[in-house]
């Protein structure tokens, strides 16, 4: 049986202790606090449009700087848009990951698209169109998804329910499953299906959709 992932929720601003990040000569040299210090950080607080933007809103040019920027930002994606149930980030829409309003700071396009291409290269996003202007995030892959739908049916005994149910039925609440992307939910129940651990089945509507497990 797959483990259930752990659901990562904010940490609220008032409890937040101060920790210093690094300075300029460090950040220079390439020592980069890692993300769970950023986290920790008052000034990295995920509530109410107060997000820092790791003060660095460009690439780094130097290229070990870079990498570990890179990869900072991809935990700090992923971990946000975990917390927060997003699934889709666009380029040219606001993203409060990217900006800070009250420090007048944000992301520059470059370093946003590199961080994004960054993930879709790792197999933890998808360009969402040609232009690569929207990414479809995926904080669990669609066989982890996959492997979280059988933990969670096994568990309520739903050998056979609806699609709609799966994202926000009584059992699903406080789950990772309520409001999942309908598409990445229908991609990780094809997979099912493929496996022989599922059975999608049509209704007269979308609402009607449901799914017959084997588990």
């Amino acid at each position: 049986m797959a483990s259930r992932p752990t659901i990562i929720r904010p940490v609220p601003v008032h409890s937040r202790t101060p920790i210093p990040l690094c300075s300029r000569s460090e950040l220079a040299a390439g020592r980069l606090p890692p993300a769970s210090v950023l986290r920790a950080s008052p000034i990295c607080t995920w509530a109410d449009n107060n997000i820092m933007t790791i003060f660095v809103t460009s690439l780094q040019p130097v290229r070990e700087t870079c990498e570990k920027q890179v990869q900072l930002w991809k935990e700090l994606i992923l971990d946000y848009c975990r917390s927060q149930k997003m699934y889709i980030i666009s380029l040219e829409e606001d993203f409060p990951l990217f900006s800070n309003t009250k420090i007048e700071r944000s992301l520059s396009y470059e370093a946003k698209e590199a961080f994004l291409a960054a993930l879709v290269s790792g197999g933890r996003a998808e360009w969402m169109d040609k232009g690569h202007k929207k990414c479809l995030i995926l904080w669990l892959r669609i066989q982890d998804w996959a492997n979280y739908i059988l933990d969670f049916v096994k568990e309520n005994g739903l050998e056979v329910t609806t699609i709609e149910d799966i994202r926000s039925g009584i059992e699903t609440h406080g789950t990772e499953l309520a409001g999942i992307d309908r598409g990445v939910l229908m991609r990780a129940l094809r997979l099912l299906e493929q496996k022989g651990k599922a059975v999608i089945f049509k209704g007269t509507s979308a609402d009607d959709e449901g799914v017959k497990f084997s588990v």
